[in-house]
C-alpha cells in the first residue's frame, strides 16, 4: 500500500521540503538505488514534480543517480550525520572548556565545526556585560571571513584553497573583507605560520576575532576555538589562552574517543 503525500495537509509544514524528506525515506529503503517510476508511485507525486525535486537533491549533494537512472543517498547526507554525531559529544566535552577561557578573558568564546566551505558554531560560552558579541548556536559563515575558517583553509592545501574561491566567489560583507585570491593565500599562510589568525571586522564592522584550530582525530581542519569582542577590546594576550585551551580540548575529545 502506497501512501501519498498529495493529500496531507500538515498544520506546520512546509510543502516541498516534506515532499524532499519523504523521497529521502524512500530511498534509504533501497539498498540497490530506486526508479524515478517508483518514487513517483510510492509517494503520489507526478513524475515530473519528484524529478524536479530529486533534480535539486543531486545538485546539493544529497542524492546521487547512477548511469541506470537509479537513486540512492549521497555522500553529504552520509557526512552530515556524522557530523550531527561528533557535534554532540564536542558540545559537551568542550562545555567546561569554553566557560573556563571565558572567564579568564571576559569575552565570547565560541566552538566551531567546519562543514564544507563553511563554519558552524556549534556552542559558546557568553559573559554577563552589556556590550558583548554573541554569536548564534547554528550559525554559519563562509571560511575567509572568520579567523578558524582562514585557519581551516591552509589546512586544506593549495587545491582545496582553490577550489574554495571558485565556488564561493569570496563575497564582499564589509569593507574589510578579504576579496581576492591573493590576498587570501597571503592570509592563509601567515595564519598557518603563526597558529593563529584574526577577522578584523571582514564579517561585520565592530567585531574582531581571535582563532585557533582544536587538533581532532588525527586532522586539524574540522574543529576550532575563537574569543569574540567589539574590535577595540581584543588582546593579543588571547592567543596563548586559546592555544592552552584548545591543547585541553584536543586532549578531552581524544580521551572521549577513545572511551567510546
Amino acid at each position: 500500500m502506497t501512501t501519498s503525500i498529495e493529500n496531507k495537509k500538515p498544520t506546520h509544514s512546509i510543502q516541498v521540503i516534506d515532499r524532499m524528506s519523504h523521497l529521502l525515506d524512500l530511498i534509504s529503503g533501497y539498498e540497490n538505488g530506486v526508479t524515478l517510476k517508483i518514487l513517483s508511485a510510492d509517494t503520489g507525486l507526478h513524475p515530473s514534480t519528484a524529478f524536479r525535486i530529486l533534480a535539486s537533491l543531486r545538485e546539493n549533494g544529497f542524492v546521487e543517480r547512477d548511469s541506470n537512472g537509479r537513486y540512492r543517498l549521497g555522500i553529504r547526507l552520509s557526512h552530515l550525520g556524522i557530523l550531527a554525531a561528533k557535534n554532540i559529544d564536542i558540545r559537551e566535552t568542550a562545555r567546561e572548556v569554553l566557560e573556563d577561557l571565558r572567564d579568564q578573558v571576559g569575552e565570547t568564546v565560541n566552538l566551531l565545526v567546519r562543514e564544507d566551505h563553511e563554519i558552524v558554531y556549534v556552542e559558546r560560552a557568553t559573559v554577563n556585560r552589556m556590550m558583548r558579541v554573541e554569536q548564534i548556536v547554528g550559525g554559519r559563515a563562509l571560511l575567509h571571513i572568520t579567523a578558524v575558517g582562514k585557519l581551516m583553509l591552509g589546512e586544506l592545501g593549495e587545491k582545496g584553497l582553490d577550489r574554495y574561491v571558485a565556488k564561493t566567489g569570496l563575497p564582499r560583507y564589509t569593507r574589510n573583507t578579504i576579496t581576492t585570491a591573493d590576498k587570501l593565500k597571503k592570509a592563509v599562510s601567515l595564519a598557518s605560520q603563526q597558529g593563529y589568525a584574526y577577522d578584523d571586522e571582514e564579517a561585520e564592522r565592530g567585531v574582531g576575532c581571535v582563532g585557533v584550530l582544536v587538533e581532532y582525530q588525527n586532522r586539524k581542519d574540522l574543529v576550532g576555538l575563537s574569543i569574540s569582542a567589539p574590535i577595540d577590546r581584543r588582546s593579543t594576550d588571547w592567543i596563548s589562552l586559546l592555544m592552552e585551551s584548545a591543547r585541553i580540548l584536543s586532549d578531552k575529545l581524544s580521551r572521549s574517543v577513545v572511551a567510546t
